[in-house]
């Protein structure tokens, strides 16, 4: 057993060796989840095998619904939250394509249903290897997206995942997305909670309390004794309003994730920056990279190098994408002098993939922000290596020298 956390609240924890599937299985199997429903994709199989697994040796009371596609896991899932079960599936690329429709009406049902995603790239031409513009596609959804940098954060997300979505002032569906292959078939060492402890951690779901009809204050949720009616046709004297109140529980949930990993440090030693972004060695940074996921490993060991031979460079990991955490990326950026921002998607006929287009959109209104550059990289799983990632250092040196910027838009280990 190993012991980690403060000495004040030092609780034990097995060390375990598992792939991020095993892991992100693992942790909701701990959640206490009431319903899973599922369709088995590459590279997020492990994931529901795993559970189908406990469920089959009566180590869950879960209910497992097999069912006939993504868009019938989804639409499972969806029934069973809203009438106050905790619910938990997961996905992949055109799994998680499939179920677009109802990636909408589950944000917009209040329905707090946690997702993995084990990150993987979209056909054609088919590619079963990891990249992020299966997430990055639903960017849009209404649901909050956290992305992990290994295994031991994939679990530690999951958890906490149970506890933002199912916030009252909250109740939005999230995805926990880590990189396909990269972390879902990667063993690695994971510190597991015991069993009490995560259900502890995590509390029973609260519902919202709403008048209904007759006008009776009443849990959010179908149920037969106190009759409402979800996601019914609306005209537009009210569809907007309810979409402006999606929008401010995204705002409340920048808060809630902070404080759940404030909360989750306390209890295990871990946290992951300040919930929404998580930096390395960016304080006195001249030269910065954004990433998402699992490259960052690599970025720091890069990083390391380049301090050594004195180069003032430093790393900001983007760990919540939505809701985009704008104030963060202000604080934390407006001493660089020169940015390059990481894609492992593309955004066809953008000025650049998607989490460039956000940084360089919350950066605007800074009074002296950063020249800005983005590197589109590792498209269907494409290696990216440290020789190649210098280069992107290497950029941005030569731009915070000459004060310009020829090319906006790069593709880091294109064959062209």
């Amino acid at each position: 057993m190993a012991q980690i956390g403060k000495e004040e609240t030092l609780i034990k924890q097995e060390l375990l060796a598992l792939n991020g599937d095993e892991a992100v299985a693992l942790a909701a199997k701990q959640s206490d989840v009431d319903v899973v429903a599922a369709y088995p994709i590459t590279p997020q199989t492990i994931i529901v095998e795993k559970f189908s697994e406990y469920v089959a040796n009566g180590e869950v009371q879960t209910e497992f619904v097999c069912t006939e596609s993504e868009h019938s896991a989804i639409s499972a899932s969806l029934a069973a939250s809203v009438t106050g079960a905790r619910v938990f599936t997961a996905s992949a690329s055109a799994g998680l394509a499939l179920m677009h429709e109802i990636l909408f009406v589950t944000s917009g049902s209040r329905a707090p249903v946690v997702m993995a995603i084990a990150n993987r790239a979209l056909s054609a031409p088919i590619n079963i290897h990891g990249d992020q513009s299966d997430s990055m596609a639903e960017r849009d959804s209404g649901w909050l997206h956290i992305y992990v940098e290994n295994a031991q954060e994939a679990y530690d997300s999951i958890i906490q995942a149970f506890k933002i979505a199912e916030d009252p002032t909250i109740s939005l569906p999230i995805m926990v997305c880590l990189d396909g292959f990269t972390i879902s078939h990667t063993l690695e060492n994971v510190n597991v909670l015991l069993d009490e402890i995560v259900k502890q951690f995590i509390g029973e779901r609260v519902l919202p309390m709403i008048i209904n009809h007759e006008g009776k204050t009443v849990p959010f949720k179908l149920d037969p004794d106190n009759p409402m009616t979800m996601g019914p046709n609306v005209s537009p004297v009210f569809y907007f309003e309810f979409k402006r109140q999606q929008e401010e529980a995204m705002k409340n949930a920048l808060k809630k994730i902070q404080e759940v990993n404030t909360q989750f440090a306390t209890l295990t030693g871990r946290s992951y920056g300040d919930g929404l972004v998580d930096t390395y060695k960016l304080d006195d940074a001249e030269l910065a990279v954004i990433v998402v996921g699992s490259t960052t490993g690599t970025l720091k060991v890069l990083i390391d190098e380049l301090r050594s031979e004195g180069i003032k460079v430093g790393l900001l990991r983007l760990r919540t994408f939505r809701p985009f955490p704008v104030e963060q990326l202000q604080k934390n950026l407006k001493h660089i002098k020169a940015l390059a921002v990481m894609d492992k998607s593309m955004s066809f006929g953008s000025l650049g993939g998607p989490v460039f287009t956000e940084v360089r959109n919350a950066l605007f209104d800074i009074k002296e922000h950063p020249f800005i550059i983005n590197y589109i990289f590792g498209l269907g799983g494409r290696d990216s290596n440290p020789l190649g990632l210098r280069k992107v250092f290497e950029d941005l040196q030569q731009i915070a020298k000459t004060g310009q910027v020829d090319t906006v838009v790069h593709y880091l280990g294109l064959k062209e």
